[in-house]
């Protein structure tokens, strides 16, 4: 199939003579082949070829043998990756890691390849495909395509929702050192993590805060395997682990309540009830802790925006916010937001004590 050129010597040719910018048909067309980028970084995820080449180069050959690719398919995927800034190709077919490549990697801080993964995962690409559907209705593509809210899915679904948590574990991995960085926890004694998957956020926090502990909650075949997890953390006697359903209780007690990228899966109803839960169940003097992304008026929200999108076409009602509407949900659920706390990373620490409390 023949395709125009949209980033190679005659792109860069063109730019060359006369040290314009792109043609906006060529920068739109770049947007648009970002499948295929996606794509293409989710099998090399999949296949470990970062991890594969840390420490040393290695021949594609290698590196097939390794992976159990068809070697000159593994090379057209590097040497396009190559092309985008991704791994660096060597004479006599070689590759190596150079920097955007390190974070596919496995065994590294900040690692995004899991992330990836879960962005190129089946399910979610079939959903994708019907994104024209979720813009005509508001309502979400997923269901369309498969019938059930995709946390539905993921209960008897084990391979997707194995992709999904480690995606998760990863991105909290990520940004949990951030958010203990940035925020406070000094004052609280008991943080329940509501929806806090296999512990990775509430782990950074405790690493930090060493007289803190903490409750970790969320479904039970996550709890089930977060066992695991928390175990190799060192931090496993401090984190008592409770299963259940946020949309019908949280446990009582805690300090601090706080969940990271949980109210933006959820429509506005649902979220005010998992906040109520919470303020209600919430230890005096308590307060809730929403660790998301908040939407910019600016350029610089972009991937925030387009993180929405993923909500619209995914998620039962979720949606990316903005300030002014995390203070309406807060206001709703008898909260009043108080700071927003950046963190030097993807999220922010969105802060509310109960309503009728004074501001800290």
């Amino acid at each position: 199939m023949e395709h125009p050129s949209i980033d190679g010597e005659a792109v860069r040719a063109e730019g060359a003579r006369d040290g314009a910018a792109p043609a906006p048909e060529q920068t739109l067309l770049q947007m648009a082949v970002g499948k295929w980028a996606c794509q293409a970084l989710k099998v090399a995820a999949a296949l470990g070829v970062a991890d594969l080449l840390a420490g040393e180069a290695k021949s594609v050959h290698e590196l097939a043998r390794r992976t159990g690719a068809h070697e000159d398919a593994l090379y057209r995927l590097l040497r396009a990756l190559a092309s985008l800034g991704v791994f660096k190709e060597t004479p006599q077919r070689r590759f190596e890691n150079n920097a955007l490549s390190q974070p596919l990697r496995s065994d590294v801080a900040g690692s995004v390849g899991a992330m990836i993964r879960w962005i190129g995962e089946e399910s979610a690409w079939r959903a994708w495909n019907e994104f024209e559907y979720s813009v005509r209705t508001g309502k979400p593509a997923f269901e369309r395509v498969f019938g059930e809210q995709v946390f539905e899915y993921f209960a008897h679904h084990p391979g997707p929702a194995a992709i999904f948590n480690a995606a998760m574990n990863s991105f909290s991995a990520g940004t949990g050192a951030a958010v203990a960085r940035a925020y406070d926890f000094s004052p609280f004694r008991r943080v329940v993590d509501v929806g806090g998957g296999h512990g990775a956020l509430l782990a950074a926090i405790a690493e930090r805060f060493p007289g803190l502990r903490g409750v970790l909650f969320d479904r039970p075949e996550v709890i089930a395997s977060a066992r695991q997890a928390l175990a190799s953390s060192g931090h496993a006697k401090r984190i008592e682990l409770c299963a259940g359903d946020f949309l019908d209780e949280v446990p009582e007690g805690g300090d601090a309540y706080i969940m990271k990228h949980i109210i933006h899966d959820w429509d506005d109803e649902r979220c005010i009830r998992i906040l109520t839960l919470c303020r209600k169940a919430m230890a005096a003097g308590g307060t809730v802790l929403v660790v998301e992304q908040v939407i910019q008026d600016g350029p610089e929200s972009a991937f925030a925006k387009l993180l929405d999108l993923e909500m619209l076409a995914m998620t039962p009602g979720g949606r990316e916010r903005s300030a002014a509407e995390f203070s309406r949900l807060f206001e709703r659920a008898g909260l009043r937001l108080t700071r927003i706390v950046p963190t030097g990373s993807f999220v922010t620490v969105i802060e509310a004590v109960p309503a009728a409390e004074p501001l800290h």
